[in-house]
């Protein structure tokens, strides 16, 4: 059995393939149900995002599961071009950290950002509700959902704005406090627009204006939010309630001058007002700044906050990585271990149907024996049981810790007949009082039927 991970990303795509390839819920329950009946792949998660389409998977044999993973997800996809250049493979120790530092979004478009980690709870609940995850991919997404939390909790790697539209929201909560009571005028109905207003509405504006040149550009927007639309001519007079106006046309142009701004603060009173213009070219007069009541920011000024704030981030993401590593650590061992435990668990098993069936023989000649001396007989099978097992247990487990497990697991697979294991318990077996080797079951299960 092998871990792997199969899939693309912003980094080996471009849009126009990973479009493609973002499939809805439904289609990857129904990709889910449909890879349950080969049996070439035994566990799977299917990842999908608007940046990336990966699929982790416990495989058996990897020439057979991942053309078979590649056909399907292409022929979902539904698209003619071959898509073999931007698929990207890796597996077992490479399959985990990268796992690890999607789940931390050090592996996002924009790092840090804070979607990702709850699209990877879904992906694994997707997975497990559809009875593809077993020990092995159980045991690495609630690690990696541990892995994406620590990474949050224990840097700063999200806290800082990292996108212009984002950054204006930050600044206007750093200038004014609380944004529950403020009025926000919106000039342009764009997607910087869009994005701007919905970082406000998120932060708990009173209420959002949207002005544009074509109204029907601002009604849309501005239902979007359940704001209220203002005619282009008009904005000025909205502009008397806010608290805050962000701008963003695509004016050649000055929108707002300074000599409209000097009218407007006269019947404001004097109650300040925020300018943040985030057009190229700039829609606000600069010689605006000097009105008293009236502070500007610009898109320098806040690209120069976003780029001290990405650099925060690249900080953070180094404490990230120094996480992952450690994690990943502990999971590689923990998965050291648990390669060999299903030999074992046959090894115990088998022992323990033995154990069982012989005890039942023995209490069965000891018709007069109390419950105390019953117990004790049991007890010294137990204790036999355990302790015959308990130096070759322990041979196994050194053995892996310096990855060298398995000719003791091939040895003991053979030398006790575990891969030819059948239903032995007391109910499927002829009682005799003495031990007879070449008894046949007696039941259609022990029959091999």
């Amino acid at each position: 059995m092998q871990l792997v991970v199969l899939g693309l990303n912003h980094k080996t795509a471009p849009v126009d393939i990973r479009e493609c390839f973002a499939f809805s819920e439904e289609q990857v329950k129904k990709t889910l149900a449909r890879w349950r009946k080969y049996p070439e792949i035994a566990e799977c998660v299917i990842l999908s995002t608007c940046n990336r389409t990966e699929v982790y998977a416990m495989v058996e044999n990897t020439a057979e599961a991942l053309p078979l993973m590649r056909d399907s997800l292409a022929k979902l996809a539904g698209s003619p071009i071959t898509v073999s250049d931007h698929l990207f493979y890796l597996t077992d120790e490479a399959c985990i950290r990268h796992l690890f530092r999607v789940a931390a979004s050090l592996e996002s478009l924009v790092v840090g950002e804070g979607q990702i980690l709850s699209q990877v709870k879904k992906a694994y609940r997707l997975a497990k509700d559809a009875a593809m995850t077993g020990a092995v991919l159980n045991t690495l997404f609630n690690r990696t959902i541990a892995v994406g939390k620590a990474v949050r909790s224990r840097t700063r790697i999200a806290y800082s704005a990292v996108s212009v539209s984002y950054a204006a929201v930050q600044l206007a909560k750093q200038v004014l406090g609380s944004l529950s009571q403020a009025n926000v005028l919106v000039l342009g109905a764009g997607e910087m627009s869009e994005l701007t207003a919905k970082h406000l509405v998120e932060n708990g504006v009173r209420t959002v204006f949207v002005s544009n040149r074509r109204f029907e550009r601002a009604v849309q927007l501005a239902d979007k939010f359940h704001g209220v639309a203002v005619p282009f001519e008009n904005f000025l007079q909205s502009a008397q309630d806010a608290d805050i106006v962000i701008t963003s046309t695509g004016a050649p142009h000055y929108i707002v001058t300074a000599l409209e701004v000097a009218h407007l603060m006269t019947k404001r009173r004097g109650k300040p007002i925020m300018f943040i213009d985030i057009a190229v070219p700039r829609d606000v007069e600069p010689e605006v700044e000097a009105l008293a009541g009236v502070s500007l920011y610009n898109i320098d000024s806040l690209e120069s906050v976003v780029e001290s704030n990405l650099r925060s981030r690249e900080q953070e993401a180094k404490l990230a990585e120094a996480i992952i590593e450690t994690e990943l650590a502990e999971l590689l061992e923990k998965f050291r271990y648990l390669s060999f435990r299903p030999t074992l668990v046959r090894l115990s098993d088998k022992a323990e149907t033995i154990r069982q069936r012989e005890l039942k023989r023995a209490l069965g000649k000891l018709p007069d024996s109390t419950p105390e001396q019953q117990r004790v007989v049991e007890n010294m099978s137990r204790m036999l049981v355990r302790k015959l097992l308990r130096d070759p247990i322990i041979r196994i487990h050194e053995a892996a810790a310096v990855g060298r497990e398995q000719p003791y697991l091939d040895a003991v697979t053979t030398l006790f007949k575990l891969d030819e294991i059948k239903d032995e318990s007391p109910s499927c077996r002829k009682e005799t009082d003495d031990e007879d080797t070449n008894n046949q079951p007696t039941c259609h299960r022990c029959a091999g039927q």
